[in-house]
């Protein structure tokens, strides 16, 4: 996994931090004064962590969190939980013929990306791939919404997102491209082996060759959309529609 330098902000993310990867926090910054309880139970988990706690006027947090709404926590982290491209292929392997992906092309909200990891990691996905280029990375913001969610699954940054899909599909994953009104629907599809679910981003949803990379396209009914003017749901709320649809398919063998 590669490493870099970052504070996290935010009760959630900064407990998330001390509860699944203690090892790369290096310091926990507190608001002097605050009487959140949960607060003290971060200062105090710490602590027990032999992890250095600084009670900081709120100036120094603001500074720090780089404008992210920290809740009166933060944490300097030293390692960014997103795994190598090479990792993949024990990642799928490691799943024994039910990895279920989530690949993400070009989400550019760091909001959406962090909702799409909680999502994710609530439906126990194996993975989430996104590109190195033209797509948020996993920041303080994301780490944020994602409530821990970006230090309990793989996120893996890949420098070629086609050429990683037509690895993952020598491996025996079946890649479906969410692509509006397009496709199957989503419900006649059989989730339950070798799974990719590919979304793309806000503005132009999928990209032509990522498009042309996917075994299937496959749409979202939305029988209540005519003459709304909605066209498509938002890509973290079809990411949560999709990875449960998966979900109900497999808890059901």
């Amino acid at each position: 996994m590669s490493k870099q330098n970052q504070w996290i902000a935010g009760i959630n993310a900064v407990w998330s931090a001390l509860q699944n990867d203690h090892e790369h926090v290096r310091e926990v910054l507190i608001e002097a004064g605050a009487k959140n309880p949960r607060l003290l139970e971060i200062e105090t988990q710490a602590r027990r962590l032999a992890i250095d706690v600084r009670r900081v006027a709120t100036q120094a947090l603001d500074g720090a969190s780089g404008g992210v709404r920290h809740q009166g926590a933060i944490a300097r982290y030293v390692a960014a939980h997103t795994w190598s491209e090479n990792e993949l292929q024990g990642l799928v392997e490691g799943a024994e013929g039910r990895a279920l992906l989530l690949i993400l092309d070009g989400v550019q909200d760091p909001h959406n990306l962090g909702a799409c990891l909680r999502s994710a990691a609530a439906a126990g996905v194996t993975a989430v791939v996104i590109p190195k280029d033209k797509s948020v990375q996993v920041n303080a913001t994301v780490r944020k919404t994602s409530a821990g969610a970006a230090d309990s699954i793989p996120v893996v940054q890949v420098t070629n997102l086609a050429r990683s899909m037509k690895e993952l599909q020598q491996l025996g994953v079946w890649l479906y491209g969410l692509a509006g009104d397009v496709g199957d629907p989503l419900y006649k599809l059989d989730l339950r082996g070798n799974v990719g679910l590919v979304l793309g981003g806000e503005a132009d949803g999928l990209r032509r060759l990522t498009r042309e990379t996917c075994d299937g396209l496959v749409s979202i009914p939305m029988p209540g959309a005519a003459g709304t003017g909605v066209e498509s749901l938002n890509v973290s709320v079809a990411a949560g529609v999709t990875l449960f649809e998966a979900v109900r398919q497999r808890s059901s063998t």
